[in-house]
């Protein structure tokens, strides 16, 4: 439980992070997202408010794994391999688009101004993630003179 609660802090201070996905032709595609994340008991979940365009939609049809890689020019990593599918459950997209409005800058952030049909409209969409690999290192991981955190 170490890594996923210090694998939070960190994503939710670096807010931003670079999401890998692989399509069709096994080539990776990579953009950068916002995705907020909850520990409930020994279950880490990551939410990602975007929208669901083709690329993402073929991607994950595809093989629905990606990689969240956030970064700092301290160089503290924090890496999330999971498994994503999309949720349409309009109560969820509520509570998530909640929890990303009622958290503290710089992860807070309203949608409203993206997305004016709010969570129920048709353009936002949400992505879950559950992690099966988590991996945090630092310059002294990157050095050599530890081993980084990972989970399991």
């Amino acid at each position: 439980m170490v890594v996923q609660k210090e694998f939070i802090e960190r994503a939710h201070r670096i807010v931003w992070c670079g999401v890998a996905t692989v399509g069709p032709d096994n080539r990776p595609r990579s953009r950068i997202l916002h995705p907020i994340w909850e520990l409930d008991g020994d279950e880490l979940t990551g939410w990602i408010v975007t929208r669901k365009t083709p690329v993402k939609v073929r991607h994950l049809a595809h093989s629905p794994y990606l990689s969240c890689t956030y970064w700092e020019p301290g160089h503290e990593v924090a890496i999330a391999d999971c498994e994503a599918e999309w949720v349409a459950d309009v109560a969820t997209r509520q509570r998530v688009w909640e929890l990303y409005r009622d958290a503290p800058a710089p992860l807070g952030y309203d949608f409203w101004s993206v997305f004016p049909d709010g969570p129920a409209g048709e353009s936002p969409a949400l992505l879950r993630l559950a992690p099966y690999r988590l991996r945090l290192s630092d310059v002294e991981t990157l050095s050599g003179r530890k081993e980084p955190l990972a989970w399991p």
